[in-house]
């Protein structure tokens, strides 16, 4: 008996075969955008001192860094999106092409300070998805040994965000013996590792960054555009 291939459901109007030639054969020259963000407000911040590594590691590599000081943004729904702190945190997010999120583990996941500052961050803003096909580095840092409750629960969150999370993470266990007095990193497998991560998320940022608008273009998406568009067109006069 033959095997019935039909797609009767498939609106043929909107399917579209993925092929090579349908990327984008011209790639942008510029550095790539990093931005980094961690999740503490301590003087000695070790998912701060961790995030400044990286993005020395970044600058080398060829990115352009900025980090996101979570000081004085306020809780959600305490203020409104025009506060100055809220203001600066989307700016950067929409700048960016890719991102490092960096969280120490507190009471088995990440820390408030970390989640309020995704929270801020809508998944459409004014018509543009600010954080839709960029890509995403996960570190965190632990007071003891090493976990990776944090960056399991960052990735569950880079996933919501409809971001392109890297297969490799860090964890650094206890980090306080991992930073010299003057806050830089030791040389130990745990910055290796590091430096395996970022060097990952800049191939893929490169790769991605170009093709992001046709990798994250959906069927489903492209059907209810075309209703609502029948919709408004079709529409009878009042």
């Amino acid at each position: 008996m033959a095997q019935d291939v039909t797609t009767p459901n498939i609106d043929e109007a909107q399917w579209d075969t993925p092929t090579v030639k349908k990327l984008i054969p011209e790639f942008s020259t510029h550095k790539p955008r990093i931005l980094l963000m961690y999740g503490s407000l301590r003087e000695r911040s070790y998912s701060r001192l961790a995030v400044e590594e990286a993005a020395r590691i970044l600058n080398k590599l060829g990115a352009e860094t900025r980090i996101f000081n979570p000081h004085g943004l306020p809780q959600t729904d305490t203020e409104d999106a025009s506060h100055p702190k809220v203001q600066e945190l989307r700016d950067m997010v929409i700048w960016s092409e890719g991102q490092v999120w960096c969280s120490p583990e507190r009471h088995g996941a990440m820390t408030s300070i970390f989640k309020s500052q995704i929270d801020w961050i809508p998944l459409s803003l004014g018509g543009v998805r600010p954080t839709q096909g960029k890509t995403l580095a996960l570190m965190q840092v632990c007071g003891g040994s090493q976990s990776f409750n944090t960056v399991n629960q960052m990735r569950i969150l880079g996933r919501w965000m409809r971001m392109v999370t890297i297969p490799n993470q860090s964890s650094v266990p206890k980090a306080f013996l991992e930073f010299n007095d003057e806050g830089r990193m030791n040389p130990s497998p745990f910055y290796n590792r590091i430096v395996d991560v970022l060097e990952e998320l800049m191939k893929f940022t490169l790769l991605l960054r170009d093709n992001k608008e046709y990798f994250v273009d959906r069927y489903s998406e492209r059907v209810e555009s075309a209703e609502e568009l029948s919709k408004r067109v079709n529409q009878k006069s009042i």
